[in-house]
């Protein structure tokens, strides 16, 4: 068992607790795969829309790419417009194991880079986002991730040392992010390499079902 003692448990939401993927609308909205590819790299891209994780209006996002590519501006607007269908289920597995964390008594708080506006809806049709003693969306406090002074915020907020939060998250720089903040943390992969990863800290959740598969959204 580890010597640390761990007393916070922070978790990333986006591809940890729900799934994310913005190709599933314009699969649909955009057939040619080719002209889908393209539309991602150079118009709605990972940079622009990053920027309203730190806390830009869609108006203001959506008129800046309008005015590029006024040709494109109904593909431009699908992308709020659609944004429910990016984020069909949660990961059931990993939402249990959340869950018993919670049950079991222990600080559990969320940091994530969201848009404010998606994060609310979002809370709403996936209500375990609210069973956490509390969460950071970086659109709210005008910081992203792997910023280190999004973490720092986040431990003042909730009160956490530092020394003994663990983080988990999908992405290895957000992971880099938290250890540069003086957290633990762990790269998430899926449920059950995070258990491992827990119990390799010396946190035991209580026993969940494995090989469950993916919870379906509640309707806002």
């Amino acid at each position: 068992m580890s010597s640390i003692d761990i007393r916070h448990i922070v978790f990333d939401i986006g591809k940890v607790l729900i799934h994310y993927d913005p190709q599933i609308p314009y699969s649909r909205i955009i057939p040619d795969e080719a002209e889908r590819s393209w539309f991602f790299a150079n118009v709605c891209t990972h940079d622009w829309n990053v920027e309203q994780d730190r806390g830009r209006s869609w108006e203001e996002a959506e008129a800046l790419l309008i005015e590029e590519h006024p040709e494109r501006e109904e593909h431009i607007r699908a992308f709020r417009r659609h944004w429910h269908e990016m984020v069909p289920h949660a990961y059931e597995d990993t939402v249990a194991l959340m869950e018993s964390l919670i049950a079991e008594g222990r600080d559990v708080t969320m940091l994530t880079n969201f848009a404010s506006d998606t994060f609310r809806e979002a809370q709403k049709r996936f209500p375990f986002l609210t069973l956490p003693r509390g969460v950071t969306v970086s659109g709210d406090v005008g910081l992203i991730k792997p910023d280190v002074e999004i973490y720092r915020t986040h431990a003042r907020t909730f009160g956490l040392d530092p020394a003994a939060t663990i983080f988990i998250d999908d992405s290895p720089a957000n992971v880099e992010g938290a250890q540069a903040a003086g957290w633990h943390a762990v790269h998430f992969v899926d449920a059950q390499r995070l258990r491992a990863d827990l119990a390799a800290y010396g946190v035991q959740p209580l026993d969940v079902l494995d090989g469950v598969g993916p919870a379906v959204a509640t309707q806002a």
